[in-house]
């Protein structure tokens, strides 16, 4: 395996603690956590790798995102 591939795996599993977690703290379904998540501009910068972002631990990425996107977390479906 190269180091893409290895990066492409790491991602996939953030994106998924990440869901897990919302869903957890935020006492709502994963499909639910899902949208919230890759509506996010947290999840394209985790994606682009804005900042070396995504090699914060995923519970700091949740409360960052709690903090810079609070209009995601009231809409509920």
């Amino acid at each position: 395996m190269d180091d893409k591939v290895l990066e492409r795996i790491y991602l996939e599993s953030l994106d998924e603690r990440i869901i897990q977690y919302i869903a957890q703290t935020e006492d709502i379904g994963f499909e639910d956590a899902t949208k919230l998540y890759y509506s996010s501009t947290l999840s394209d910068k985790i994606y682009k790798g804005d900042y070396d972002i995504q090699y914060l631990d995923y519970k700091v990425l949740v409360e960052l995102l709690k903090e810079t996107e609070p209009e995601l977390f009231t809409i509920r479906n």
